[in-house]
């Protein structure tokens, strides 16, 4: 019987390979201090996140049955946070940078790179365990039938790696996908070349209606016909949509 029952309604599948937990958590870069682990369950990547001797080492876990088992079998303290990851300032959490890892809860993975990349200043590097088909979607490139919203906002701010793939048969309860650790170091940029806030509500609104050209599909923003208005989202590349934010920018202000 497992020590904690996993919850359908908060995507919970719990890791129980031991070779994995110990792959996944030495994925993390060597000089890496400063540690939060999202979503820890039961514990099997805590195990050797907490053998690493960090700094400080913190994890997060919105199920507070989990939170119960954890505090009991961990000798974590306050360093233990039940709570919810998506609404906690994390960036009050460490005094300066730090890493994020976890498996991730499949329905809101992408919520939580999203709020990675908003906490980039201080975010060095991310690694979590996710379903396949969002990794790759996370690491295609232009024309991709994969590319889109996510992996654009973060390639802008991180290099990303699909590490390895997880098959379902590791998880209590098995999951209907396989899924795949993925890697996020953050880059060299620190300056886009224009509103990073704009930068982000020109892409998304510009694959809101992925099959209409830019010229349609930028609608919402502005009466766009610029060098980039016969074609599709999928086709641009970030340096392109850094133009484009800033000749839909421009239009607004004359």
């Amino acid at each position: 019987m497992e020590p904690v029952r996993a919850k359908k309604h908060l995507g919970q599948h719990f890791l129980k390979d031991e070779n994995i937990a110990g792959k996944i958590a030495g994925s993390l870069s060597p000089g890496v201090r400063n540690v939060l682990e999202v979503g820890p369950g039961t514990g099997v990547l805590t195990k050797y996140l907490a053998e690493n001797h960090y700094n400080t080492f913190k994890a997060i876990e919105l199920d507070r049955e989990s939170a119960a088992y954890l505090k009991t079998n961990f000798s974590l303290g306050e360093n233990l946070i039940h709570g919810d990851f998506l609404r906690t300032d994390i960036a009050a959490l460490f005094e300066g940078s730090f890493a994020i890892i976890g498996n991730f809860p499949y329905n809101i993975s992408s919520q939580i790179f999203f709020k990675v990349v908003e906490n980039r200043d201080r975010v060095t590097e991310c690694v979590g365990m996710i379903q396949r088909e969002v990794a790759l979607r996370m690491v295609s490139k232009p024309g991709s039938k994969d590319y889109g919203i996510l992996n654009i906002l973060l390639q802008a701010w991180y290099d990303i790696e699909l590490l390895f793939t997880v098959p379902p048969q590791v998880f209590v309860p098995p999951p209907k996908v396989t899924s795949a650790v993925v890697k996020l170091t953050r880059n060299n940029v620190t300056d886009l070349g224009c509103d990073p806030k704009f930068f982000t509500t020109v892409v998304k609104t510009a694959f809101n209606q992925r099959r209409k050209t830019l010229h349609n599909a930028l609608k919402p923003l502005a009466v766009y016909n610029g060098e980039f208005a016969g074609k599709r989202a999928e086709q641009l590349s970030i340096a392109d949509f850094v133009r484009l934010t800033n000749d839909i920018a421009a239009s607004r202000d004359e």
